[in-house]
Order: C-alpha cells, then structure tokens, then sequence
C-alpha cells in the first residue's frame, strides 16, 4: 500500500469513527472531524502531512529492502 492510499484510508477512518462518536457519545467529537479537514487543506497547500511522516515511520509505503517505491520516494524508477 502506498503512503497516499493510507492517509486516505486514515483520514476516511478518523473521520467515520468521529461522526460515530458524535452521534452515540458527544457532539463534541466533530472536533476531530474538523481537525482531520484542516490538517488535509494545510497539506494540500504546503505539502507538510504529519500522518506522512508517522506512516513512513512505520515502514508504510516500502518495498521489501526497505527503500521508498516509487510512489512514495524521490528516487528514479528502474529502467529495463
């Protein structure tokens, strides 16, 4: 799975999970539903994603030796 189809998949549950709070526990859990919105609007304009920096972290987004693919590196595709 690539690094980008994570955050999706993150934000998606987050947000999900939060309009579930908000309707069985406390309206107040729409809190993080705002949280998640802003934060993907910040990214989308300054391309700093803290969800990015943890899930590369935890080794999403690579391939067998541990290097970035290449969706989720800087590094050139192999040619062949």
């Amino acid at each position: 799975m690539t690094t980008e189809k994570a955050i999706r998949a993150l934000a998606g549950t987050l947000v999900l999970v939060s309009v579930a709070l908000a309707h069985f526990v406390s309206p107040w859990w729409l809190l993080l539903t705002c949280f998640v919105g802003l934060n993907i609007l910040q990214s989308a304009f300054t391309g700093f994603c803290p969800a990015e920096i943890i899930l590369r972290k935890l080794g999403v987004g690579r391939n067998a030796e541990g290097q970035a693919g290449c969706c989720g590196g800087n590094q050139p595709a192999a040619q062949g």
